[in-house]
């Protein structure tokens, strides 16, 4: 086990899962506008046994898709955070980092800013050459963070290999982040 990594931002916590993280993350998991660029809505098995995955591999490595709450109230607001994906992508090895956040708290930067924080753990504390992220290519809204993180997009698009063909959400577009462009001032 590695030493577990949780962290603050200016009004964020990155930190491990608890049991009381599973109620909320269900409701925003089983809620249509956040899930809308994923493959279904997750019913509350589904999303606990993720919550329990995320753990587990926080616990595992020392860091992950950490819990999110912010920090003036301590209420949980989704997860952000560092994952080695497990799909064949045509790009891996690689780590991603990644968000999904309830929808009350969009519009207010908290992605962005936890994403930094993810992104300085990255590459200051676990040394990563290089940090991707993708999404379906026609979310605007996730393409938006990856952009104001300072990430630049692939040239090409491509399937993801965990979406039957046809699907209406195969097609996705990577973005790129190496170390040497990183600039933590963000």
């Amino acid at each position: 086990m590695n030493q577990l990594i949780e962290f603050e931002t200016r009004r964020l916590r990155l930190r491990q899962w608890r049991e009381a993280d599973k109620e909320p993350f269900a409701a925003l998991n089983a809620d249509p506008e956040v899930m809308e660029y994923f493959p279904a809505t997750l019913g509350r098995s589904e999303s606990n046994a993720m919550a329990e995955k995320c753990r587990a591999l926080i616990a595992e490595r020392g860091w992950g898709f950490w819990a999110t709450e912010l920090l003036a109230t301590g209420e949980f607001i989704g997860f952000v955070g560092l994952h080695r994906p497990a799909h064949h992508f045509p790009f891996a090895p690689c780590v991603e980092i990644g968000w999904r956040l309830a929808r009350p708290y969009w519009g207010l930067g908290y992605a962005t800013e936890a994403a930094l924080g993810a992104l300085a753990v990255g590459f200051e504390q676990l040394g990563l050459a290089e940090i991707v992220s993708f999404t379906y290519v026609g979310n605007g809204r996730s393409r938006a963070v990856m952009e104001r993180l300072g990430m630049k997009p692939d040239n090409n698009t491509f399937d993801h290999p965990g979406l039957a063909e046809g699907h209406r959400l195969r097609e996705h577009c990577l973005y790129r982040l190496p170390r040497e462009l990183w600039c933590p001032s963000h």
